[in-house]
């Protein structure tokens, strides 16, 4: 089970560095001119698709982010034996650095925008917490883009997204700690 757990960590890893990264990257002075909005202030039903807080600067900077991953776990994977060992049944020697890192990292950070727009239609207000949907929206567009290049057990995804989903939770706390988030959850 130990093993399980490590795997669910390591493999998704590119996906939660990539959920955090527009939150750090917004705080980046250098990047601030790549703050456009994702829905390009778009409206559906006469409110705002993803909201103010979807921006192409978090979606560039994640997706960058999700590929450094998956390019460090690679690299780790060929030198280590006990990368190689976490990495099971995922076998980097035989996947596309690109391709996984696009698919786990582009995929939360859409089903992060798809949940907002979500909330929007709903009269979510942005910044206005939708527990548990605000953690999990990540983790299931991650397992679901991915799912189509790579197909894991049962046990692996469920491992991922309890994880994961705990994980969120003690993050958010921290950033709230660090004064990256208004609120803990």
């Amino acid at each position: 089970m130990g093993h399980d757990i490590l795997f669910a960590l390591w493999f998704f890893l590119p996906a939660g560095l990539a959920n955090v990264t527009p939150i750090l990257a917004a705080h980046l002075p250098g990047l601030r001119n790549l703050n456009a909005p994702l829905d390009n202030n778009w409206h559906l039903r006469k409110k705002r698709l993803f909201g103010g807080h979807k921006t192409w600067r978090g979606v560039i900077c994640g997706v960058l982010v999700g590929i450094l991953v998956v390019w460090l776990q690679t690299v780790c994977f060929h030198n280590n034996a006990w990368a190689r060992n976490i990495s099971r049944p995922v076998n980097y020697d035989h996947i596309s650095v690109i391709l996984l890192g696009l698919l786990l990292s582009l995929g939360a950070l859409l089903g992060d925008a798809l949940k907002s727009s979500f909330k929007r239609q709903l009269g979510i207000v942005d910044g206005q917490h939708w527990f548990p949907f605000d953690q999990l929206d990540y983790i299931f567009g991650g397992l679901i883009a991915v799912s189509f290049y790579i197909r894991l057990s049962f046990i692996d995804y469920l491992l991922i997204i309890v994880l994961w989903f705990c994980m969120h939770l003690l993050f958010s706390y921290v950033g709230y700690l660090l004064k990256f988030k208004s609120q803990p959850i």
